[in-house]
């Protein structure tokens, strides 16, 4: 009885060790980066149309309050 029980203390430790030993899997690779976008004319023509609608807005709240 005495060496079952020491068998079965020594095997459950041994089990925890070899469960250690083992090595983790790698992680997956990155995915690759997003492409860039180029920034070009189009910028300019947004920047002139949203000029014009911020000024078109001003001139007809103005014209409402008055």
């Amino acid at each position: 009885m005495e060496n079952k029980n020491m068998l079965a203390s020594i095997l459950f430790s041994l089990m925890g060790f070899l469960s250690m030993a083992q090595g983790a899997t790698p992680p997956p690779p990155m995915p690759p980066p997003p492409p860039g976008l180029p920034i070009d004319n189009g910028v300019a023509i947004l920047f002139f149309v949203a000029i014009f609608f911020g000024a078109y807005r001003i001139l007809r709240l103005k014209k409402q309050n008055t």
